[in-house]
């Protein structure tokens, strides 16, 4: 992470959501799993995973539930008027948020430190071999 961007802030594409972290990020997670490819529309899902108390957000989001592999039940938030997919939950992590990269006003602010959920991939998939891969979810 870039050290002079801070607060990181970002939001959504019609700029009824906003929000600030007061913190770096724990982990910066390129994410191939089938529920990320439908947030990037096909490619991984480039997540930002913060302590849930260094997050400051306004705006009204809503989102859906569902159960991922873990047995974790998972909420996905979007900005309740553009559709822009701002933030995951996960009940397996109660003490930390995952915000979409590409909601960052400066994405050049965090990089990608690791591939998860490679297996899932499509074949056609652009994976950064520089990067440390995990074939599902990291233990």
């Amino acid at each position: 992470m870039n050290e002079t961007a801070k607060p990181l802030v970002g939001g959504c594409a019609c700029g009824r959501v906003r929000y600030a972290i007061s913190q770096p990020p724990i982990t910066v997670r390129v994410c191939w799993c089938r529920e990320c490819q439908y947030l990037a529309t096909g490619n991984g899902s480039v997540n930002v995973r913060v302590p849930r108390a260094a997050l400051t957000l306004d705006g009204e989001l809503t989102g859906w539930e569902s159960v991922a592999d873990s047995g974790n039940t998972v909420r996905r938030s979007f900005c309740a008027r553009c559709g822009t997919p701002v933030l995951s939950e996960s009940s397996g992590w109660p003490d930390l948020v995952t915000l979409r990269a590409g909601t960052l006003d400066d994405p050049d602010a965090v990089t990608p430190q690791w591939n998860i959920w490679t297996d899932s991939a499509p074949s056609w998939a652009c994976i950064d071999e520089t990067l440390p891969s995990t074939p599902r979810q990291p233990g």
